[in-house]
């Protein structure tokens, strides 16, 4: 909570503090998707009732990495993301039991294992590739590439918290059905891997009509995955979440292709279309993310005691109005903030009234 609630603070930092003199938009985007984000994958992996030493030390070694990044300390930032790949493919390997991903290849390997798979091998190859580009652009300048900037690829660490909320979603979906689902469920997970993949290639390449269209295919294969988790998708309280989830994954979907559109538009005024830009970053990184890593958080705990349409209504008035107006609005922000630690404290530590709406047949026995 801590960790995630600095995250959201660092992005209004700008006003308080100019960017050109200190810029805090790494320290948003590391603190949530790396911190916080990153320690949870493999918290979640190693399936375990509190942190274990190795995800405690990768913890350490993500902060200090942000702290270093955020200040622009580059030696360290060439070794602390190989040292934190290498935990990452420790936990995968053990998790796993295999070096070379096999299971993303087989056919006896459920479309949910494939995408936490899928999350760990993302997010060690980030770590690798960050270093990379810290090399190259620091050092050597190898390459030299209008969009092949620091910020662009350390945007890339949401991609793995994406990629683990898809597993869950999937793990949720009942297993009986016509074949052609298990044949949908495995397009979709082919399709969001390599569909990202070439998407963030045609960035790099600033190539129009081929990022339209990968971004209309994205946006189709997440329509697809909606409803069959709407159909598919086990009625417990978790559905809720992981539901409203990938409904902010779809708006990001729309902002997304929009802004594309605008970009490549003539007389393209990047201040006119900023705004657009923050709606998009909001609800990606704290809308669908959030959702995603509330629900492998509380994994354990479920069903929790709390009422899930009324927290979900105050994480969509939070990321969807007060975030993006706050990036503008100093007083917003501040509002912002209250209503996100608010939304936090309700989904890590709430206790009240059962919302047994959300809770399956076998959870009410339970309960009574």
């Amino acid at each position: 909570m801590v960790i995630m609630g600095t995250a959201l603070a660092a992005g209004f930092m700008h006003h308080l503090v100019s960017p050109q003199v200190l810029n805090f938009e790494r320290l948003h985007i590391f603190l949530f998707n790396l911190c916080a984000g990153g320690t949870t994958l493999i918290y979640f992996t190693e399936e375990r009732p509190s942190l274990s030493r190795q995800a405690c030390i990768f913890l350490i070694l993500s902060l200090t990495f942000t702290v270093c990044a955020f200040m622009e300390w580059y030696g360290p930032t060439l070794v602390l993301p190989l040292l934190l790949a290498v935990i990452v493919e420790r936990v995968r390997v053990a998790h796993f039991g295999s070096c070379f991903p096999v299971g993303l290849f087989s056919a006896k390997e459920t479309v949910s294992r494939k995408f936490h798979q899928a999350a760990l091998l993302c997010l060690s190859l980030g770590l690798v590739q960050s270093a990379l580009v810290v090399l190259n652009n620091v050092y050597t300048h190898w390459l030299t590439l209008e969009k092949l900037r620091l910020d662009t690829f350390f945007l890339g660490f949401s991609f793995p918290l994406s990629l683990i909320s898809m597993s869950v979603i999937f793990a949720l979906m009942k297993k009986e059905g016509p074949p052609v689902l298990a044949i949908l469920q495995e397009a979709a997970f082919w399709i969001i891997n390599l569909g990202v993949i070439i998407f963030f290639l045609f960035i790099l390449a600033q190539l129009f009509l081929p990022q339209v269209g990968i971004a209309i295919i994205l946006f189709l294969t997440v329509g697809l995955i909606f409803d069959l988790f709407w159909h598919q998708g086990i009625r417990l309280q978790q559905k809720a979440f992981l539901t409203s989830g990938i409904l902010f994954l779809l708006v990001t979907s729309i902002t997304g292709i929009i802004y594309i559109l605008l970009a490549f538009s003539p007389g393209y005024d990047p201040h006119q279309t900023f705004p657009l830009l923050r709606l998009h970053a909001f609800t990606a990184l704290y809308g669908w993310n959030l959702s995603g890593l509330a629900v492998i958080i509380r994994h354990r705990d479920f069903p929790i005691r709390l009422h899930s349409q009324k927290v979900i209504f105050l994480h969509w008035l939070t990321v969807l109005i007060l975030c993006p107006l706050g990036y503008f609005y100093a007083w917003v922000a501040v509002l912002a903030v209250l209503a996100y630690l608010r939304l936090l404290q309700i989904l890590f530590f709430k206790s009240g009234q059962v919302d047994t709406s959300f809770v399956s047949v076998k959870d009410k026995a339970l309960m009574r």
